[in-house]
Order: structure tokens, then C-alpha cells, then sequence
């Protein structure tokens, strides 16, 4: 079994900083690519930026410049660093993970989602 659980979200006024976090457990035997995405209400989700396990990044035009996206392996961790926000940044970030586990099967996992607001 395995468990992706973030932390870091909040309100903040436009302008401001936060930092989403994200931890991978359980049955873990290696960790693929790794992202964040989000969902405003009533919209799809979308991708945010994901990170290759050589750190190999890749953002969505609208965050480039103001987000970047880190990890640590050794932590199976991976990490949202977002400055500058904007009031359509407001939405559910989700963490989202390709996780090899003892079964030697590959598969993606979801978090259960950190609310961020932005306030104008």
C-alpha cells in the first residue's frame, strides 16, 4: 500500500509565497516522475510541473517563472515552491506520483489534495 500526503496550503494574499510539500509511503521500491497538479472548482484538473527522478522539470506555461518544482529521493519527497501568486492560482493541489512497489508493478498514486487560496 501506498500513501501520498501533502501539506502547505493556506491562504495568502497576492503577492505572496508557499511552499507545498509531499510525502510518498509505504511499499515503495523506486519513485518515477513525481508532480503537482490542480482543479479550481468548476474547472478539469491541470497539470502544474513535474520532475523526472534525474530532475528533468516541466511547468505549465501559466506558473513558469513563478513556481518551481523540486525533490528529494531520499525522502520520497517532492516539493512546490510557489511565489508570486495570483488569484487564479486558487484551487486543489494534488500531488501525483509513478511508484514501482514489491509487487515490481509501476503505478500512479494521488494525494488527497492541499486547498490554496489566493485573496486579491
Amino acid at each position: 500500500q501506498v500513501q501520498l500526503v501533502e501539506s502547505g496550503g493556506g491562504l495568502v494574499q497576492a503577492g505572496g509565497s508557499l511552499r507545498l510539500s509531499c510525502a510518498a509511503s509505504g511499499s515503495i521500491v523506486s519513485i518515477n516522475d513525481m508532480g503537482w497538479y490542480r482543479q479550481a472548482p468548476g474547472k478539469q484538473r491541470e497539470l502544474v510541473a513535474t520532475i523526472t527522478r534525474v530532475d528533468s522539470t516541466n511547468y505549465a506555461d501559466s506558473v513558469k517563472g513563478r513556481f518551481t518544482i523540486s525533490r528529494d529521493n531520499a525522502k520520497n519527497s517532492v516539493y512546490l515552491q510557489m511565489n508570486i501568486l495570483k488569484p487564479e492560482d486558487t484551487a486543489v493541489y494534488y500531488c501525483n506520483a509513478a511508484i514501482r512497489t514489491r509487487t515490481w508493478e509501476v503505478a500512479r498514486y494521488w494525494g488527497q489534495g492541499t486547498q490554496v487560496t489566493v485573496s486579491s
